[in-house]
């Protein structure tokens, strides 16, 4: 959390760059989100890191004003693995495709929920490659028309919510870019759990895939928050994860309780932050590293 109180505004984490994502793109409501969402809960933009991958979405980095890390595709989480146990009081935000976290990043994906590393991920699911110009993606639906699959796609999509809950995750929702507030109160919820949270967003392409549209969501999510849901029983949260069709559900599916990686690993349990603590060298070691390093 922030260290001193301090009013700032969505504004004051505006980037020195502006989006060149595409005009109605569901991208500039999720960064409009996270800015409403920091900016709620009083933190400063040094407070934070945002890491990202390769991709439209992974874009987000240069447009907030945080610490930021534009990374390798599919590589962000294991970047901000690396971010968080080297100053596990650092609030690291994680943003990215469905592309990058699910097809190439599925396997830190995976270890990553299992591990419960206390990070933010938040996934733009667009259910196409956006940035390579509409090519089929690991959420794409079965039978949809595309670049890479002119025929129909003939693969069964990724769920990422089902697969967050079975391999630890301990924050697991889904939200849609078209309705900021209730995304920008998940984000907050993710951001003060401690353990893996991960946000998945329906955030529509609105250039390369006219199946999925802001007018498809529009007329499909419920907000599981209006049905009472119990976020501890995660197999229902499953069973209504799996619904895709006339309803589509957006909000918190489940939330655990179970200690995070900072919080077993026995070296970051006094001292500090590994980043902070004397580097344990003198300056004629220290120098004699630099020098083969360099």
């Amino acid at each position: 959390m922030a260290t001193t109180a301090i009013n700032l505004t969505p504004r004051d984490f505006k980037g020195k760059s502006n989006p060149d994502w595409c005009a109605g793109c569901g991208d500039f409501g999720v960064l409009n989100a996270i800015q409403r969402a920091v900016a709620e809960m009083g933190f400063r933009p040094h407070d934070i890191m945002t890491v990202s991958g390769i991709g439209c979405s992974s874009n987000l980095p240069g447009y907030i004003n945080t610490y930021g890390m534009h990374t390798l595709h599919g590589r962000s989480l294991a970047m901000a693995t690396g971010v968080k146990m080297a100053n596990h009081e650092m609030n690291v935000i994680v943003t990215g495709g469905d592309g990058d976290g699910y097809g190439i990043g599925g396997n830190h994906f995976t270890h990553t929920a299992r591990r419960n590393t206390d990070l933010t991920y938040i996934v733009m699911n667009n259910q196409i490659y956006g940035l390579t110009t509409g090519q089929v993606s690991p959420t794409s639906s079965i039978g949809m028309n595309t670049k890479s699959t002119p025929f129909g796609n003939v693969e069964q999509p990724v769920n990422p919510i089902t697969s967050a809950i079975m391999n630890g995750a301990t924050f697991v929702a889904r939200a849609y870019s078209g309705d900021v507030r209730h995304m920008a109160d998940l984000f907050q919820q993710g951001i003060r759990h401690k353990g893996f949270s991960i946000i998945d967003v329906f955030s529509p392409c609105v250039t390369f895939n006219l199946t999925n549209t802001h007018d498809f969501f529009k007329e499909r999510v419920k907000k599981l928050e209006d049905e009472n849901h119990d976020p501890s029983d995660w197999k229902t949260a499953c069973e209504k994860a799996m619904l895709f069709g006339d309803t589509i559900y957006t909000g918190l599916f489940f939330q655990g309780d179970r200690p995070s990686l900072e919080d077993v690993e026995p070296i970051l349990s006094k001292g500090g932050p590994l980043a902070t603590r004397p580097l344990g060298l003198g300056k004629d070691d220290a120098q004699k590293i630099i020098d083969r390093m360099m």
